[in-house]
């Protein structure tokens, strides 16, 4: 029992060294744009994503995400939604084209430009829509 104590200690601690390093590489300008867009942001936890920088995070008790360029730019914040709230369009294309699958997660991506869009995890793929429903494009995960 005494060993099990000292690992789960090991590797909340490695964790935790683990995010305070990529905090640490995330540059001041984006750390501060961050903060500027989400003031009521907590639970803050940086990733490394292509050269930008990801922000999961959450506020008033949602569940976001924000990728943004290594100046600070915001390229687009993702909020997760329940399924259930996607529109009719997208759930009857899922129902249509996955009969046998559900959707295991969505959220309302929102680029710098302010063009809303859809996302639909299905089948270890993510299914984009625009604003109306429309089916864009599926991405592998």
């Amino acid at each position: 029992m005494k060993k099990s104590g000292i690992l789960i200690a090991f590797i909340v601690g490695a964790a935790m060294i683990h995010a305070q390093k990529i905090q640490k590489d995330v540059p001041v300008q984006v750390q501060s744009s961050f903060t500027r867009k989400f003031p009521d942001a907590h639970h803050v936890k940086w990733e490394k994503e292509k050269g930008k920088f990801e922000a999961g995070f959450t506020s008033k008790g949602t569940s976001y995400s924000a990728l943004l360029d290594a100046t600070g730019n915001i390229i687009e914040t993702e909020k997760l939604i329940s399924p259930q709230s996607l529109s009719a369009p997208i759930k009857q294309f899922i129902i249509k084209k996955y009969p046998e699958s559900s959707i295991k997660e969505a959220a309302q991506i929102t680029d710098s430009k302010g063009v809303v869009t859809y996302e639909a995890e299905v089948n270890g793929m993510d299914i984009i829509f625009d604003a109306n429903g429309k089916f864009l494009k599926e991405i592998k995960d």
